[in-house]
């Protein structure tokens, strides 16, 4: 059963609470950390994707169109569509030969508020490389041009390129195929039901990849470096995941799902850490992720002390003025 993780203060007063469930397990599948249910199948949402950008390199389309390290970390993204992101994309696309039209991930706002108060100012046209999953998608798109598979319908669960990505989940997580529930994400491709075990390990595998295949492991090196190597591209402009692996050197790659969920790979200390916020609330995630940090001792003072403004929301009113907060209120339970 899930277990309150944050609080939510106004004045003396606990005014809402956060429920949630965590899961940290080695690379080797041991489970060492838990705070509620460690087996809570949830969908994976957006932290799939440094997974799933896997298959652009074990595929070949990454030596086939010649993309570069920014390139591979934008499709591990949930990018705010910023200039410098779309930029990016459009450089994809032009690499591969398709039209920005060829990514079915609809064109949405930024995930940005600040950056979408921008947006909407300058009376933008959006296009799907303003999408978060628009890097994601392009990646999609490389390995169905490469294999010769039809880019019209990529984003359908029937499609070789889909049916690929499974598979890799499915190796990667340890999960038999049939487990994995599936359902349709915002921008239109499938999405991961797996329990939040499976998400840990296969972070941890990415993070510490000593023991899996070559292919796998040359991948995961890569994706691995390439998100440290261009945080920016992550998120954005004081994005979270930008922020943490930017302010952690090295030491790690972090990714947000959507609906509360997160996922850690830690190099080194061999560990992966999947965390879902039972009620799908994003202000709850930044605490309970650094709570999970700080408790796991994986980063030094002065890197806990550069992420200080995400260990705790500020609960403001209308005029800006804090009258409360959101904070972390649990502890990670050792296991034998």
């Amino acid at each position: 059963m899930s277990e309150i993780l944050v609080n939510v203060t106004r004045g003396p007063l606990v005014e809402s609470i956060h429920r949630g469930d965590i899961a940290v397990v080695d690379s080797k599948g041991k489970l060492l950390y838990s705070t509620g249910d460690p087996y809570k199948v949830t969908y994976m949402r957006s932290a799939a994707k440094p997974i799933q950008t896997l298959n652009v390199i074990i595929s070949g389309a990454a030596d086939k169109f010649n993309l570069n390290d920014k390139e591979l970390a934008i499709m591990c993204a949930s990018h705010y569509g910023e200039d410098f992101h779309r930029k990016v994309i459009e450089g994809i696309m032009k690499k591969i030969g398709l039209p920005i039209c060829n990514l079915l991930c609809g064109a949405t706002l930024s995930l940005s508020t600040e950056y979408t108060k921008e947006l909407l100012w300058n009376h933008a046209k959006l296009n799907p490389t303003n999408t978060d999953c628009s890097g994601k998608h392009a990646g999609m798109l490389a390995v169905s041009l490469l294999k010769g598979y039809s880019v019209n319908d990529y984003n359908l669960e029937t499609h070789p390129v889909q049916k690929e990505l499974k598979k890799i989940t499915s190796e990667i997580c340890e999960i038999e195929e049939e487990k994995i529930s599936i359902g349709t994400d915002g921008c239109t491709v499938p999405v991961y039901g797996i329990p939040l075990y499976n998400m840990a390990l296969g972070f941890a595998k990415i993070a510490n990849p000593d023991g899996l295949s070559d292919k796998y492991k040359i991948a995961c090196r890569r994706i691995f470096k390439a998100m440290n190597d261009w945080p920016e591209m992550i998120a954005g402009t004081d994005g979270f995941c930008t922020e943490l692996i930017k302010n952690s050197h090295g030491k790690l790659i972090g990714k947000l799902g959507a609906e509360g969920v997160y996922c850690i790979g830690v190099k080194g200390m061999d560990l992966g850490i999947a965390l879902k916020i039972e009620d799908g609330s994003y202000r709850a995630v930044w605490p309970a992720v650094m709570k999970c940090l700080e408790e796991l001792k994986i980063l030094e003072d002065s890197e806990l002390n550069a992420l200080d403004r995400f260990r705790k929301g500020k609960n403001l009113n209308n005029i800006k003025v804090q009258v409360g907060e959101v904070k972390s209120v649990f502890n990670l339970k050792k296991l034998d």
